[in-house]
């Protein structure tokens, strides 16, 4: 059973970031396109890359006062929106269904889910800059980081091999490859920006230590959802189950039993917590980051 205590931090920061997000979004704009951005950003979810975001500040400012990392942290988040607009798209993944709810395209229209997709992502951007809490360094820091872990050698490179992966992802090794691009560089990003909120001259075994972390939770994650989009069901998950096989996708069930690949995310959780260790410390009288690793190996959703 999770941490209660955990779980109690993780839903305080999930409507920490919904009201901060709200701030954003003037949903009365004539154009109409604010509303339709905002269905999504605020569609719900678990809100997992900005609480990484925060939960990395405070580990390193030793504060709880996150102001600093908000604007960060609610960047990140549109780039993860656009991403989900975009991938649930017909020349996407095709889905329907996004957290229980339709996807943005099955209620507003294709061209209007891309439009809304491309404002969230350059948006982001805007309130990356707007940042006023923060040195200018730490904002070009955070600019650099977002651009390369959302870009074409990051999330959208891993997108671009998904979709063009018929008969080249014929090992484990470039699957795993692709799942580090395509989830694990905004969890990279998420632990970055959040280190930069607090620090403006990073240090390159820190950087190196979040890198890890992220990979190995990224990669877990990933396979985590291949079981899950196995042995879920619609109702739980919030959407279709079996899409996977549905759309002939390669995944780490195409190269492992479901008990294999569960052994695996066990494996890669050990090994980010082990990194995390030596700065995951904390005054809840427990560690975030490491019941964070735990919660994505135990979730059914």
């Amino acid at each position: 059973m999770r941490n209660k205590d955990f779980l109690l931090l993780l839903e305080k920061s999930s409507r920490v970031i919904e009201l901060e997000l709200k701030k954003y979004i003037d949903s009365s704009d004539e154009i109409g396109l604010s509303k339709i951005m905002e269905y999504s950003l605020l569609a719900g979810g678990k809100r997992l890359r900005p609480f990484l975001v925060l939960e990395t500040y405070k580990m390193f400012s030793k504060d709880d006062k996150v102001e600093k990392a908000l604007p960060y942290a609610c960047a990140l988040e549109m780039v993860h929106t656009y991403s989900l607009i975009h991938d649930d798209l017909p020349c996407m993944d095709n889905d329907d269904y996004r957290r229980g709810k339709p996807t943005s395209h099955k209620l507003f229209g294709e061209a209007q889910a891309l439009l809304s997709g491309d404002s969230l992502l350059t948006y982001s951007f805007e309130v990356l800059a707007s940042n006023e809490l923060v040195s200018d360094r730490s904002v070009r820091l955070a600019t650099i980081a977002l651009s390369k872990c959302a870009g074409y050698l990051g999330m959208a490179g891993g997108q671009m091999i998904d979709i063009s992966s018929n008969g080249r992802l014929n090992s484990f090794e470039k699957l795993k490859k692709m799942y580090a691009l395509k989830t694990g560089e905004l969890i990279k990003c998420a632990m970055l920006l959040g280190y930069y909120a607090y620090c403006d001259s990073p240090e390159d075994e820190v950087v190196k230590d979040l890198n890890e972390f992220a990979l190995n939770i990224g990669i877990a994650f990933q396979i985590k959802d291949d079981i899950l989009d196995k042995v879920s069901n619609s109702e739980e998950l919030g959407k279709p189950i079996g899409s996977d096989e549905k759309n002939n996708k390669v995944t780490s069930l195409s190269f492992l039993s479901i008990q294999e690949a569960q052994n695996l995310v066990d494996e890669l959780t050990k090994k980010a917590i082990s990194i995390i260790k030596k700065y995951d410390v904390s005054s809840y009288g427990f560690y975030p980051l490491e019941e964070l690793a735990k919660y994505l190996v135990e979730r059914k959703k």
